[in-house]
Formats: C-alpha cells, sequence, structure tokens
C-alpha cells in the first residue's frame, strides 16, 4: 500500500475527514505493524470553529495544527487519554486537523488485544483513546510525518462511497454543535476487507 501524498491533506479539513475513511493508519513498532482502516472521523477548522483547539490562536499544544499538513498532531485529554488528528487544511485556514475517532483493526491483532486488554475486537480501536491505546500512539509521535513511511503513517486503503458516509454533530463538544463534521462508515461496511 502506498502512503498519502502530503497534497491530500492540503484541501479544506472537512473534504479531508470525507476522504480518510477507509484509509489505513499504520504504526510499526520493533518491527511489528499495527494497522486499522479509518473509520470515524471529525474535521477541526481554525477561524470559524470555536470547538477546534486552534480557535484561540496557537499554543505550544497545538502548533502543530498551524504546521505542515500531512504531520500527527497528538493530545493528551482528561488526563488519561491520548488522541491521533491528521493536520488538514486549505490556503483559507491557518490551522487544520482531523480527528481519528475509530480504526477496524487489521493487522497485528495480538498487539491491540494486549494493549487493550480485550479479546473482543469490536472494543479494540471504536474510540479515539481506544484506538491510540491499541497502537501504542502518546506524545512521542507529535508531529510525526504521516506522509512517509515511519513509526506512524497513513496508506491507500479501500473506497468509501459517499453515499454510504453518516454525518452528525461532533462527540464531546459544547460549541459548534450545529456543524456535522463527524463522518463515520456502517460498522460493518468492511466486513468483507
Amino acid at each position: 500500500m502506498k502512503t498519502i501524498p502530503r497534497s491530500f491533506y492540503r484541501k479544506d479539513t472537512v473534504d479531508v475527514a470525507h476522504d480518510l475513511l477507509g484509509k489505513i493508519l499504520v504504526r510499526r513498532i520493533n518491527g511489528m505493524t499495527i494497522s486499522g482502516i479509518i473509520s470515524e472521523t471529525e474535521a477541526y477548522r481554525h477561524g470559524d470553529d470555536p470547538a477546534s483547539h486552534s480557535f484561540g490562536g496557537r499554543t505550544e499544544r497545538n502548533k502543530a495544527m498551524f504546521g505542515e499538513v500531512g504531520r500527527a498532531y497528538v493530545y493528551f485529554t482528561y488526563g488519561m487519554h491520548y488522541c491521533i488528528n491528521a493536520v488538514a487544511k486549505d490556503e483559507k485556514y491557518e490551522a487544520g486537523a482531523v480527528l481519528i475517532r475509530a480504526l477496524v483493526p487489521k493487522d497485528g491483532l495480538d498487539f491491540m488485544i494486549k494493549q487493550r486488554k480485550t479479546g473482543i475486537i469490536s472494543n479494540l480501536a471504536n474510540g479515539p483513546a481506544k484506538l491510540t491505546q491499541s497502537l501504542k500512539i502518546t506524545r512521542e509521535q507529535y508531529g510525526e510525518d504521516l506522509t512517509k513511511v515511519s513509526g506512524l503513517y497513513v496508506t491507500d486503503g479501500f473506497d468509501v462511497k459517499r453515499s454510504v458516509i453518516m454525518s452528525r454533530p461532533r462527540i464531546g463538544i459544547r460549541k459548534a454543535v450545529d456543524n456535522l463534521w463527524n463522518f463515520s462508515v456502517p460498522e460493518n461496511y468492511f466486513v468483507d476487507y
């Protein structure tokens, strides 16, 4: 599978959130490959999105969102969880990122099961904190180049028909709740893969 080029992320953040569905998030650790098909995303833009970490301006925490597209923005939340985003924006916006909310496990199931301490496959990466735990993604991956084969990257995957993509309000936010920028595919969409 080919890595996704940087130009893929140089579009409106909302479009990238759609387009990441079906792509594969890959983690390489000690010669092992752990991966999953991206099945849920959320878009967060700058300027017109008060729910975005970048809305209040650049900080040490969110500086990746203002930087080069195609990089990982990893943040720590609720004092216990990491979340992984892909920096994505076009020239209209100063910052932007797509939160990768869920994966369908593909490679490295034994590793994921050990990390999550559960054998229930559907519960390994069906949430942003679960997927980072499954793939052992931490602050160390902050700023990693997702366009190059490394410890963390994104590859081509499976085509997702726009007609099956579900849009709804983003989860766990209190501002900009009218933006239907959470995108997902039906739970069994990738069952044949």
